[in-house]
């Protein structure tokens, strides 16, 4: 009888350690946390939709330019056939 009341005291000893460890364990995680969320806050960082929007910008300002590329190569064809034939 002695013995299972010895046990039983450790079982709940063990089992009260460990949600003891499990409370450290999300307090830390939440204190952590809070930490990297303000010095997040106080770098000057994009969101990934704000890249994302920038990126799509760029890739229509590239093919915007190479069509222009494209056209200005072709009045300069159109110019130079007309000076050699004047």
């Amino acid at each position: 009888m002695a013995q299972n009341k010895v046990f039983e005291d450790f079982t709940k000893l063990m089992t009260d350690a460990s949600e003891m460890a499990l409370g450290v364990r999300r307090e830390a995680e939440t204190a952590m946390k809070s930490q990297l969320e303000r010095l997040l806050a106080t770098m000057n960082l994009v969101t990934r939709e704000e890249l994302e929007a920038v990126k799509e910008m760029a890739a229509k300002a590239r093919d915007e330019n190479d069509k222009l590329s494209a056209r200005l190569a072709a009045f300069e064809a159109e110019l130079a056939k007309k000076a050699k034939g004047v």
